[in-house]
């Protein structure tokens, strides 16, 4: 009796660049390829399947990709059937260049097409030649699509895609299209089904988020969508990003405010401190306006923490426009700023900008900048050594973890706080020898071993814990004591049905700290 050999499935590799919405996106291509057939890659293998999702707002973003490109070309020469594949930003804004520059690539797509991926691979596939697809205006809202989330316990969640703003900096809008909005109650029954899957967190996402509603004439919709969220039992953390300072209303601060499950944490662009500046941008707010904002908010949440984007040498910038922005960074006293150099992107109004400032005056001002930063930073973490904090228990966030003994979690605040993963058992006295010898919990549980606490295992990413905070850095904090508690949640449950084998195969690069998610740089508006 003759047997059928069944092919091995295909296997795919999704590396993402850029901000949240490149993040969310390629949880949705990742849930598309395996929607098809696809599964993930395993670790240190090559990919029949490589899907670059390209952000275009860095002046390397180019280079990055190309250079990545360039790589896998003779790795492809060496695998027959191997494909590539490039879509985001980039790809939306270069594509007739991407197939001349690499002609080894297969598939070119754009961010409003990304549900055409799995088609155009087999297309390629079978005609044996590159299929670039872009199309200029979303025809399916992507949230309707497949999604492969990263995490078991925390979710984006799109509220609108694209931005009516027309920064003078920013290529966004020319590649992601004019704002859509999703109606309220498909948002709620997304944020639904993801609680009823073991998700305790989910963080509202769009290009300008608070302007959600405009599509619909609702100028307060945002703020009843937070509201709203606290409805949902077992939600248990709501965040949101990013805002636009000109159109934060009072109505968002008091839903925050008055809400239990919205954090008490906003990310709130700032760009500049310069009127003079800001109107250059095309940034309809001035500086007296956000630090309005910035009052309200502390006046209604005395415990925000509270960040920031700022750009350092857009064109035109002078030293007392530049000192302007170090005076705002001083009065606002932020948890943390992401700070960028300006670079020049073509396609923008202030790529053609007279007096463009020159690289080294733009790298001092950048180090000041920096220097400040950190400095404000550390000291508004050091006011939280002595204090107790509830953590959501992270995953692949505490980089250090393994050598340290500890585990990483995130506060309310959204600060990011590596524990000692120790619940103390009656009679051990961990605590006390600490204190005697001056040392840490880490040391002494590596002596002793296991007997003095809880097994590590116990707590999982998903759980959460409280802590009492015993170190502040400039980005993080330590938490080097017993766990003072330890609650089991869904969202626990939800991260240990995931084996190994069933991780995502997605490398994600980039900057920002997150919780429990990919990391997400910002370029916020």
């Amino acid at each position: 009796m003759s047997t059928i050999e069944t092919a091995a499935p295909r296997t795919y590799e999704v590396k993402t660049y850029g901000c949240q919405m490149n993040v969310h996106d390629s949880e949705r291509l990742t849930g598309l390829l395996e929607e098809a057939g696809y599964v993930p890659s395993p670790e240190g293998e090559y990919a029949d399947v490589v899907v670059f999702n390209t952000c275009a707002v860095r002046e390397n973003a180019d280079n990055k990709l190309y250079g990545n490109l360039g790589h896998l070309a003779p790795v492809k020469a060496k695998r027959p059937g191997m494909q590539i594949a490039v879509g985001g930003c980039l790809a939306q804004k270069d594509r007739a260049t991407i197939t001349k520059r690499a002609p080894w690539v297969d598939v070119v797509f754009g961010t409003h097409n990304i549900g055409s991926l799995p088609v155009l691979l087999e297309r390629a596939r079978v005609q044996e030649e590159a299929q670039v697809e872009i199309l200029e205006s979303l025809e399916v809202f992507p949230s309707t699509l497949p999604t492969r989330r990263e995490s078991a316990y925390a979710a984006w969640v799109s509220v609108s895609v694209g931005c009516n703003n027309t920064c003078t900096f920013c290529i966004v809008p020319s590649l992601r299209g004019k704002e859509r909005d999703r109606e309220p109650a498909d948002i709620l029954a997304e944020v639904r089904a993801l609680v009823a899957e073991g998700v305790s967190e989910v963080t509202l996402l769009g290009q300008n988020v608070n302007a959600y509603g405009v599509e619909f004439g609702d100028r307060q919709a945002f703020g009843k969508l937070l509201r709203t969220c606290g409805d949902v039992d077992g939600l248990e953390r709501v965040r949101f990003t990013s805002p636009h300072p000109a159109e934060f209303r009072d109505d968002v601060i008091a839903a925050m405010a008055e809400t239990p499950n919205v954090m008490h944490q906003l990310h709130m662009p700032l760009q500049s401190g310069s009127d003079r500046v800001l109107r250059a941008m095309r940034r309809s707010y001035r500086r007296e306006k956000y630090l309005g904002i910035i009052e309200r908010v502390r006046a209604a949440m005395p415990d925000a923490a509270l960040s920031t984007d700022i750009i350092v040498g857009f064109p035109g910038e002078t030293e007392e426009d530049f000192a302007q922005t170090l005076e705002v960074v001083r009065e606002a006293r932020y948890a943390a700023a992401y700070t960028f150099q300006y670079s020049i992107r073509p396609g923008t109004p202030a790529a053609t900008m007279p007096d463009q400032v020159p690289p080294g005056v733009v790298r001092e001002r950048y180090d000041r900048l920096v220097e400040l930063v950190n400095q404000i930073a550390w000291e508004e973490n050091q006011k939280q050594v002595g204090s107790r904090l509830e953590l959501l228990v992270a995953e692949g966030e505490g980089r250090k973890d393994a050598a340290t003994h500890r585990m990483t979690g995130r506060a309310r605040d959204n600060r990011l706080v590596h524990f000692t993963s120790v619940v103390e058992e009656p009679g051990t006295s961990v605590s006390s020898v600490v204190e005697e010898r001056g040392t840490s919990v880490s040391s002494v549980v590596e002596e002793r071993g296991t007997s003095v606490s809880r097994p590590m295992s116990e707590i999982r990413p998903g759980d959460v814990v409280e802590v009492e905070v015993t170190y502040a850095a400039p980005h993080h904090l330590v938490a080097d004591g017993p766990v003072l508690a330890h609650r089991r949640t869904r969202s626990g449950d939800a991260w240990e049905v995931r084996t190994p084998g069933d991780e995502p195969g997605n490398a994600v690069t980039l900057g920002m700290p997150t919780v429990g998610r990919p990391a997400a740089s910002s370029s916020g508006c």
